[in-house]
């Protein structure tokens, strides 16, 4: 009953077309936008706004990190959302930082004084320099070109949610538990996918009578 429920689910995930997920990820910061000019995003619009975009990010590189453990588990097959996913929790922390540097600080010399006053930007920067190649090589082309050194590329993913994880816990104010419970996910599912995977028991030979 289970394997019947994951194919279908499977052939429901190959009809969908990325294209959705990509409108879908557009959407969001749009509506967040639209929150900020009419005062649904309370008294400090930018700030909920720069931190509803780092969450967000946040929470779909994990939602790619689950991809392989699921497809692993479960045998659900998501692979086909992987690339969409990449991309939009990239553009997501990409607008997280533009909105803390024009919208939030917005003066140069300001910019450089936050960084040395607070060294959790300098953490999120570096995991998106880091996501910044892996989203121009999210595509059929660079994967032809660069071969067996795109999987090796692709896999700073673990290094720059890692580095997610920690950004959100020490931009934390005293301690909440919340941080740390993702950063425990992340590392969880960096962990299951090292787990060796289990060989096929030989066949039984059977003796002859």
């Amino acid at each position: 009953m289970g394997d019947v429920i994951v194919n279908r689910l499977n052939a429901l995930v190959r009809k969908l077309p990325s294209w959705l997920f990509y409108l879908i990820g557009a959407a969001y910061p749009v509506w967040l936008l639209f929150a900020g000019f009419t005062g649904g995003l309370g008294v400090d619009p930018v700030k909920a706004m720069e931190h509803a975009l780092g969450k967000v990010g946040l929470q779909v590189l994990i939602a790619v990190l689950l991809v392989t453990p699921l497809r692993r588990f479960t045998k659900l097959n998501l692979l086909s959302w992987r690339r969409a996913l990449g991309v939009i929790a990239f553009f997501y922390i990409l607008l997280h930082f533009l909105v803390w540097m024009v919208l939030d600080v917005q003066i140069l010399s300001q910019v450089k004084a936050d960084l040395i006053k607070r060294p959790y930007i300098i953490v999120g920067m570096i995991s998106l320099v880091i996501l910044l190649p892996l989203a121009v090589t999210s595509n059929n082309l660079s994967i032809r070109k660069l071969g067996s050194r795109w999987r090796k590329l692709h896999k700073m993913t673990y290094l720059a949610v890692a580095l997610g994880g920690v950004h959100y816990i020490m931009q934390s104010k005293g301690f909440e538990y919340e941080p740390y419970i993702y950063l425990a996910v992340v590392i969880g599912l960096i962990a299951l996918r090292k787990l060796p995977k289990k060989r096929a028991a030989p066949p039984v030979k059977r003796q002859a009578a």
